[in-house]
């Protein structure tokens, strides 16, 4: 039995209604009262955590119901929040939004139910007054075991508007309004194709979060927030204790983790679990250093925005050369989404720019302006891949997430030996099709896996780093 952190969970009628922006308001405005501020992200997303972490100074966790399940996530919010005064989950999309028409799966109705979590809900109130208590009516009744303890009322008008919304509310018998802001309080954050970009000092300054921050002390109750997440905190609850890590190679396995500006889609737990089964992760740039660090075993090229650095990607040779060099060697290569497009041999940019990249897989890379693909897959690895056992014999089913707006063409007169990587299941349509590419010691893919989905993936990466030794 643990004692929960007190939590707010942050969760919208839809997405555009302001979520990530009232989210960091709060979280900066509690982190300069002396708050600290563990924050979550329901959802696969990689951008709006870069957000939550700068304006927490802490490392920003997923909270994903689908891709991992109940266990997992109370474990990791109980790990996580050991240290911190407060926790704020910001949701995905609308509340009951998620990886199921029928059920909550996936959605930020889901986790706000498995950690006990009070949920704020925010409201586009512009162009509506009374009509916001039919909504908060709708969201209350449609999921009666949820704790909705409030409503923010964002792109608010006058004063008499938030008074009508306040009493609609209170006549009505619904959760109160905690906040009103008015339109154009909130300043706006920078966007790209996939979202928001990733938030750093140069993308979101100090001054954005404290503007954001000063909003939600002006027009947000925040004592009372903070009232209502201790009031509602469970006094106990049961966490199921986490399973034996699987054994792994007994000599020390190093890592090598591609981040800079142009690769740093990660879960920050896939990290944590490859620590656990025994890796010393060592980072490095693909865009700014020369050479890979030294004695390495094993590399994991993330995702991110390769296609914005591709020139400068493409013109450091030295790099590339050395990691077709390092697969050359048998040592393993873990490359998803960016990091597959990093491996390709050319890679077109939208302006048409035909960049030399990798040259390792037999891909060619194209950007396009609409969404290639978006939602969750179930993917089963080929045999003698990255994720085989030492054993062999056994098959394993990883669950992870797909959002690019690249394409590849394959040379099939370069594809000696190259099979796919996965037969994979996609969520939505129940389609299966051959997806990414193996061959070796390496694997690519378009597919951002969550280890946890499978409790002996990552540990069956490290083994097969030390196998290649």
């Amino acid at each position: 039995m643990t004692r929960p952190c007190p939590s707010l969970c942050i969760a919208g009628t839809g997405s555009g209604v302001g979520k990530t922006s009232l989210a960091l308001g709060l979280i900066r405005a509690l982190s300069r009262r002396g708050r600290r501020v563990q924050t979550f992200k329901v959802g696969p997303d990689f951008l709006d955590p870069t957000h939550l972490a700068l304006a927490s100074g802490r490392a920003c966790y997923n909270l994903d119901g689908w891709m991992t399940n109940r266990d997992y996530v109370r474990r990791l919010f109980t790990r996580a929040t050991q240290d911190a005064d407060v926790a704020i989950v910001e949701g995905v999309m609308g509340l009951f939004d998620g990886a199921s028409a029928s059920s909550l799966e996936g959605s930020t109705a889901e986790i706000a139910l498995w950690l006990n979590a009070p949920v704020l809900l925010v409201v586009n109130a512009h162009g509506v007054g009374r009509s916001v208590a039919a909504m908060v009516k709708g969201y209350t009744e449609f999921e009666p075991s949820l704790q909705l303890a409030g409503v923010i009322a964002n792109q608010s008008g006058s004063e008499r508007h938030k008074a009508w919304i306040e009493e609609s509310l209170r006549v009505a018998g619904l959760p109160p309004l905690m906040g009103a802001v008015p339109r154009g309080a909130l300043p706006t954050l920078s966007s790209r194709h996939l979202g928001l970009v990733a938030a750093d000092s140069k993308t979101v300054s100090s001054e954005t979060l404290d503007q954001l921050a000063e909003a939600c002390e002006r027009f947000l109750d925040l004592d009372r927030l903070i009232g209502v997440a201790e009031a509602m905190q469970k006094a106990e609850v049961d966490v199921a204790p986490a399973p034996v890590p699987p054994r792994v190679c007994a000599k020390p396995i190093r890592i090598g983790i591609a981040r800079d500006e142009a690769f740093h889609f990660y879960y920050p737990d896939n990290l944590d679990l490859l620590q656990q089964g025994g890796a010393e992760l060592v980072e490095f740039s693909p865009l700014h250093d020369r050479r890979l660090p030294d004695r390495l075993d094993g590399l994991y090229l993330g995702g991110g925005y390769p296609e914005l650095h591709a020139d400068i990607l493409s013109r450091n040779r030295p790099m590339l050369d050395v990691v077709r060099g390092f697969a050359s060697s048998g040592r393993c290569i873990y490359a998803e989404c960016g990091g597959l497009m990093y491996l390709a041999r050319f890679l077109t940019d939208l302006d048409g720019n035909r960049l030399a990249l990798g040259g390792l897989l037999p891909v060619d890379t194209v950007m396009l302006k609409n969404r290639q693909a978006l939602g969750y897959v179930e993917a089963k690895p080929a045999e003698d891949s990255l994720w085989s056992s030492d054993r062999g014999g056994d098959t394993i089913v990883l669950r992870g997430h797909e959002f690019h707006y690249s394409t590849v063409t394959v040379d099939d007169s370069a594809a000696g030996g190259w099979r796919p990587a996965y037969s994979v299941r996609r969520r939505r349509s129940e389609k299966v099709e051959s997806e990414g590419f193996c061959k070796g010691s390496v694997l690519a893919s378009y597919v951002h896996v969550h280890f946890a989905s499978c409790p002996e993936a990552a540990g069956r990466f490290v083994n097969r780093c030390g196998a290649s030794l």
